[in-house]
C-alpha cells in the first residue's frame, strides 16, 4: 500500500486523472463511460477533470491516441528496419508485442472495440499517420525472399495476420482460456513467454507450406 501511495504522490493530478480514465474506458468503453465515473475512479471532482481536459471526449482522444501509439506506432521501427532480416524481425516483433501485452493485457480488446466502432472516424479524428497504412518493409522482404527461393506464393498480408493472431488473440481470449484450463495469470504469462520462441517457428512453417488458390 505504501508503495502505491508513493507512486501516486509522484504523479501529477493530470496523470492520475488519465490513469483513472484509462481504467474506466478500458472496462466500459467510450459510450458507456460518464465523466462522473472517471471522477469517482480518480477521487477528483468533475470541475477539476473539466479544468484539465475540458470534456470526456478530449480526455478519451488523448488516451486513445496513446494506446494507438503503444499498440501500432511502437512496432513501425521494427517492421521497417532495413538492417534486420525477416526472421530477426519476426522474433523482435513477437517478443515486443508479448512483453507489451503482459504489461497491458486489456489493451488489445480496448483498441479493437474502439477501432471497430468507426475506424475511419478514429483515423481522421486522431490524425493517425497514413504511413502506417502502407506496406511494411517486412512484407516487402517476404515477397523478395519468396521470389528468390520459389516459396509457395500467397498474399503476404496473410503472414501479418497470422503474426497478429498468434500473438494477440491469446490475450483477448485470456479470461476464457484461463477459466477453461484452470491456470492463473502467472501461468498464462509463462505460456506467452514460451510463445516468443514458438511463434517464429510456426510462422516460418506456414510460410514454407502455404499455397495460393488456383
Amino acid at each position: 500500500m505504501k508503495a502505491k501511495e508513493t507512486i501516486e504522490k509522484n504523479q501529477s493530478t493530470e496523470e492520475l486523472i488519465k490513469n483513472a480514465a484509462r481504467r474506466v474506458f478500458t472496462k466500459k468503453g467510450y459510450a458507456a463511460t460518464r465523466t462522473r465515473d472517471i471522477a469517482e475512479e480518480s477521487g477528483f471532482n468533475l470541475a477539476l477533470i473539466n479544468y484539465y481536459f475540458r470534456s470526456k471526449e478530449k480526455l478519451f482522444d488523448i488516451i486513445m491516441l496513446e494506446h494507438i501509439q503503444t499498440f501500432v506506432y511502437s512496432i513501425m521501427g521494427i517492421v521497417n528496419d532495413r538492417n534486420t532480416t525477416l526472421q530477426e524481425k519476426l522474433q523482435i516483433l513477437i517478443s515486443h508485442y508479448i512483453d507489451m501485452l503482459i504489461e497491458n493485457p486489456n489493451l488489445p480488446m480496448f483498441v479493437l472495440n474502439e477501432v471497430n466502432a468507426d475506424p475511419q472516424k478514429l483515423v481522421d479524428k486522431l490524425g493517425i499517420d497514413k504511413s502506417i497504412q502502407e506496406m511494411p518493409y517486412m512484407l516487402i522482404q517476404w515477397k523478395e525472399m519468396a521470389a528468390k527461393t520459389k516459396m509457395p506464393a500467397f498474399n503476404p498480408v496473410h503472414m501479418l495476420m497470422n503474426i497478429v493472431s498468434l500473438t494477440i488473440f491469446p490475450f483477448i481470449g485470456s479470461p476464457m482460456i484461463r477459466n477453461r484450463t484452470g491456470i492463473d495469470v502467472a501461468a498464462f504469462n509463462i505460456l506467452m513467454e514460451e510463445r516468443k520462441k514458438l511463434i517464429p517457428i510456426w510462422i516460418k512453417a506456414i510460410m514454407m507450406s502455404g499455397h495460393a488458390e488456383e
